[in-house]
């Protein structure tokens, strides 16, 4: 991807959405933590949608990287964490399946008003959709000089939320799946799951099977949610 000034400014689009985002999700898991009993991320100050101490956590991944696979892709990846206790993971399974399922529902959250948003917009003619739908230009403005900025940050917003929330479910860890499939186990079954998780150190080889589940997933999910996005239209 070249480096002109075009590029740079969708880059700027992508990025507030990429950080939002993400310390919308991160933000929800330290929320449902303190809430079930676990201050860990509160006391880190990650209950909130101040990027800082988010980016202090993981300058890594919230900043390199994301710019990184932009340039190289022409879409934002990366990644962020929230801190929790082990102990109180232990102690309460149901409690901490939750905490993991909130991070994913910050993000269908996000994704369900910009697409809204965009429906709205249809709707009153302020946007239309794009000749060729892709990843940054769902939809175009009617009146580009005004709301341009607008219809691209929306078309961002819902297909980054849509990756994040659906990615992040995979039952395999160390995605947020694996940990709230405990809802769906008995306590002590969830216990043993979450030990073996930590124990066998499976991040590496979960990561790998779920980039290749969900590649496979991706072509089918797409244009099901873009479809269903503009039903009627």
């Amino acid at each position: 991807m070249s480096f002109d000034p075009q590029v740079v400014t969708l880059g700027f689009f992508w990025y507030i959405a990429f950080l939002f985002s993400t310390v919308c999700h991160e933000g929800a898991h330290a929320l449902a933590g303190k809430l079930g009993g676990d201050p860990t991320a509160f006391e880190a100050g990650q209950v909130s949608l101040n990027p800082i101490p988010h980016i202090q956590r993981e300058p890594f991944g919230l900043v390199l990287v994301p710019w990184i696979t932009y340039f190289l892709s022409g879409w934002m990846m990366g990644w962020a964490s929230a801190p929790y206790n082990p102990n109180w993971q232990r102690s309460h399974p149901r409690r901490a399946a939750w905490m993991a399922l909130a991070g994913p529902g910050a993000n269908c959250m996000l994704m369900l008003l910009a697409g809204l948003a965009i429906r709205w917009g249809l709707a009153r003619g302020f946007f239309q959709i794009a000749e060729r739908p892709a990843f940054a230009s769902l939809v175009e403005a009617t009146d580009p000089q005004r709301l341009g900025f607008l219809a691209t940050l929306l078309s961002i917003f819902f297909m980054l939320n849509l990756i994040l929330m659906t990615f992040n479910l995979l039952p395999v860890p160390p995605l947020d799946g694996s940990t709230g499939i405990a809802l769906l186990l008995p306590e002590r079954t969830a216990v043993r799951l979450l030990d073996f998780y930590r124990s066998s150190q499976m991040a590496l080889m979960g990561l790998v099977l779920a980039w290749v589940a969900y590649n496979r997933l991706f072509g089918w999910l797409v244009p099901k949610a873009v479809g269903l996005l503009f039903s009627n239209y």
